[in-house]
């Protein structure tokens, strides 16, 4: 079987990369943009960085907002009408995960508009052209949504979260500039690293992993674990650490896949609304010791590369446990809960079979049944 490994066709990486927009665009004779971040962004200036950007070259672009922290159908629906009406030909998409996400859903209904009901995106959706071009430039550490060719909408009428895979939905550009990060505050910049972490950990122990992804993997868990709670500090080495860990490890799982730390966070997301780097934050540890008899020597090396000391010493249950103790004192360190207040007896049911129906499940090192899930939910309450 071959390994397929898809990244951008560029990326940029570095304090002051986001001035390469100028470039991009100007190189692919790009006309209009069509911005797409939130709120947020707009209020504390972060969007304007680009927009500047786009004024001082004499470049036009419209803005559009109206995206919700975990995006909806609607705001997807509202984007695509959005884009016709700006008559735009490319996408800059300037934001966390969530405008990202709405960005790359916009971007593929407009060349595929058979999927404007949006909820026929779920999975591998059988796209034949790629997206409206995008340039992604991230503001968060974590979701590396601007190395993916995964995007997840928000269901609102059917309390769910849905995950889409399409190779089509690829940034053609990558702008990584830890300046655009800097305005994160502490509870977001830790978050989004335990997402990174999330990543990384679950991409490592996937069903697909791989040598080259392992590499990637291993590389972003050891920087992570040296650049997290500096980043969360304010410390700018951590957040320069974080911003290229967080795309490291988004090379990685983008192409092999996930497991169900993150199917079960994407229902908590869903039902509860937790932000997403929270939930998997909680999830992941409870996840790695269901997993770790399926991980062979795996959890020595994330051990290591966490700065665990004599791992070599150590027994295979030792080192796993050592690997689960390191993942979980990073997320307390970072001020993540280690549980759900909210959770419930009567609403495990319907929150393993969604996180059942995820598409990250079969991922999973170990396969699982509802059952298992609602006993790993459990362990949160």
């Amino acid at each position: 079987m071959a390994n397929r490994i898809m990244l951008n066709e560029t990326s940029y990486h570095g304090a002051g990369a986001i001035s390469e927009i100028i470039t991009e665009a100007k190189a692919r004779g790009f006309k209009k943009a069509f911005v797409c971040t939130d709120p947020e962004l707009i209020k504390y200036n972060v969007t304007t960085k680009v927009t500047k950007l786009l004024d001082d070259a004499n470049l036009e672009y419209e803005v559009f907002s109206d995206i919700k922290p975990n995006p909806t159908i609607e705001n997807v629906k509202d984007g695509v009408s959005a884009f016709k009406a700006a008559k735009a030909d490319y996408i800059i998409a300037v934001g966390g995960g969530s405008s990202m996400d709405a960005a790359k859903a916009i971007g593929i209904i407009i060349t595929n508009p058979e999927f404007e009901d949006v909820r026929s995106l779920e999975g591998v959706a059988p796209t034949k052209k790629p997206c409206v071009p995008i340039i992604a430039v991230p503001t968060t550490a974590g979701t590396a949504a601007e190395v993916t060719i995964n995007y997840v909408i928000t269901d609102v009428e059917r309390k769910r979260k849905f995950v889409c895979v399409d190779p089509h939905d690829m940034p053609i550009v990558a702008v990584v500039d830890p300046d655009m990060m800097a305005t994160m505050p502490k509870s977001l910049t830790a978050a989004t690293g335990m997402d990174a972490l999330t990543h990384a950990i679950e991409g490592y122990i996937t069903k697909g992993a791989w040598e080259m992804t392992d590499m990637f993997h291993l590389k972003a868990i050891e920087i992570i674990s040296k650049s997290l709670r500096g980043a969360v500090a304010g410390e700018k080495e951590g957040r320069d650490g974080m911003a290229l860990a967080q795309y490291i490890a988004g090379m990685g799982f983008s192409n092999v896949g996930l497991g169900i730390a993150h199917s079960m966070a994407h229902t908590l997301g869903a039902v509860y609304d937790t932000p997403h780097g929270v939930a998997c934050a909680m999830m992941l540890p409870i996840v790695m010791e269901y997993n770790k008899e399926c991980t062979g020597e795996k959890y020595r090396e994330i051990a290591r590369v966490m700065g665990v000391k004599n791992v070599d010493d150590m027994t295979q249950d030792e080192y796993r446990k050592a690997a689960i103790d390191a993942v979980r004192q990073l997320s307390i360190d970072v001020g993540i809960p280690t549980k759900l207040e909210a959770l419930k007896e009567e609403q495990l049911q319907f929150l393993s079979e969604s996180a059942y129906a995820d598409a990250c499940r079969p991922g999973n090192p170990k396969d699982t049944s509802v059952e298992d899930l609602k006993d790993l939910f459990r362990k949160l309450m």
